[in-house]
């Protein structure tokens, strides 16, 4: 699949800067040919409004001072197109032939014999357009102008050349530089692929367990439909427990589901950190006492934010019960409220039996479990952890994990005050 898609993507992109270059070839030609006739069409044209017949003899008036340009020629023609030239001309037969085939307009450019000529005719509007000439009258309908412009085309060929040539050139690059940006743009995709699979297949096998122990306790209880809900008290006790462990893992995926969609909003309000620290703790000691372990806040000064506050109480929940859940008797969990340079930090620590450090940078993504058989013991699918960097990380903050084997595990949480 991705690979198809790396290939429309390369034909893509390459597509696009193969547009770029005929655009910003035909641009650059087309500008350069403009600037190089420029000086021609306006030498031209000026010889062109500045003919007049005046007495039956040919005549030039200019408004205003012109240059002489020795390459540009002046004819007049006829209705029936014949043409006369007024001063002497090389190639004198070659160049009424470019005369001749002038046509009104815009000027025209057109090679005859071993010239190219650029040519521009309007028709005579000026009094008396009858020559007197030794073979006889002649009417004036149009007049003519026309440029020797063979060292303008020999340069705007060298420049079609290189242009081609660096568009050929250019496509090459494009072609790879094409298939170098789509694979970069597929890593994220492809990523994100691999991880929705891998999210659908543990989804998939954390529901199948909680669904198969609902079904083969609903089977049981119609296998035996004359006992009482007291005789079968301990098959109805797994199918509620199993049907709540399925209600809180779809209301999890649910959370995380918004939370990739950007749905979540947040409550802000002015939050104390260490009074909702103390609260949750609160929350947890009679759990930590039974297990024997000691729980305790430390906070020197009062933290406020603005922040959701359900969101935080919620973060508090996961890492706390994550912290005395996998901290043995006689061990003890702390945490710590403290603020420094804009950044409120929350810490959790305990001292369990650690992280090994190849898990450490792995135990916030979605159903990681670095000891499945004990996680899975204690109930838990390896969601909490990537539900509370998400809560973190959508306050604009930051969560990291400190453990050491055997000594104990610390997660840090700095959240912006403002």
């Amino acid at each position: 699949m991705f690979r198809k898609t790396l290939r429309k993507l390369t034909i893509l992109n390459s597509l696009v800067f193969f547009l770029v270059l005929v655009w910003f070839g035909g641009s650059l030609y087309g500008f350069v040919a403009y600037q190089l006739f420029d000086e021609v069409d306006d030498a031209m044209r000026d010889r062109l409004e500045a003919f007049r017949v005046a007495g039956g003899r040919p005549s030039m008036v200019f408004s205003r001072p012109v240059a002489f340009d020795p390459r540009i020629y002046l004819f007049v023609r006829d209705a029936g197109g014949r043409v006369v030239n007024f001063f002497p001309v090389d190639n004198i037969e070659a160049v009424k032939l470019a005369a001749a085939g002038a046509r009104p307009g815009k000027p025209q450019m057109q090679r005859v014999g071993d010239h190219i000529y650029r040519s521009r005719s309007v028709p005579y509007q000026g009094g008396g357009g009858v020559l007197a000439r030794p073979e006889g009258t002649f009417a004036v309908t149009d007049v003519v102008t026309v440029a020797i412009v063979d060292s303008e085309a020999a340069m705007l060929r060298r420049l079609l050349m290189i242009i081609l040539g660096a568009t050929a050139a250019g496509m090459l690059a494009a072609v790879v530089a094409g298939y170098f940006l789509a694979g970069r743009a597929l890593v994220p995709v492809r990523s994100a692929w691999e991880k929705q699979q891998q999210f659908v297949a543990d989804a998939s096998h954390e529901l199948r367990t909680p669904l198969a122990v609902i079904k083969t306790n609903a089977e049981l209880l119609l296998r035996y439909p004359d006992r009482t809900i007291r005789d079968e008290s301990v098959r109805l006790t797994n199918v509620v427990r199993e049907a709540g462990r399925m209600s809180r893992l779809v209301a999890t995926l649910l959370t995380l589901a918004r939370a990739d969609a950007g749905q979540p909003e947040l409550a802000a309000e002015d939050v104390r950190l260490d009074g909702l620290a103390a609260a949750a703790a609160e929350q947890f000691r009679p759990l930590a006492e039974q297990k024997g372990v000691s729980l305790g806040v430390a906070a020197k000064e009062s933290v406020t934010l603005r922040a959701d506050r359900e969101r935080l109480q919620q973060l508090l929940v996961i890492l706390l019960d994550n912290a005395v859940k996998f901290t043995p008797s006689g061990g003890s969990v702390s945490v710590t409220c403290r603020r420094q340079s804009g950044q409120a930090y929350l810490t959790v620590a305990d001292t369990g039996s650690g992280i090994p450090p190849e898990d450490v940078p792995r135990i916030f993504d979605r159903f990681f479990r670095g000891d499945r058989s004990r996680s899975r013991g204690d109930g838990g699918v390896g969601l909490g952890l990537a539900i509370a960097r998400w809560i973190v990380e959508s306050h604009g903050g930051r969560i990291k994990a400190e453990s050491t084997v055997g000594a104990g595990t610390k997660i840090i949480v700095s959240l912006p005050l403002k």
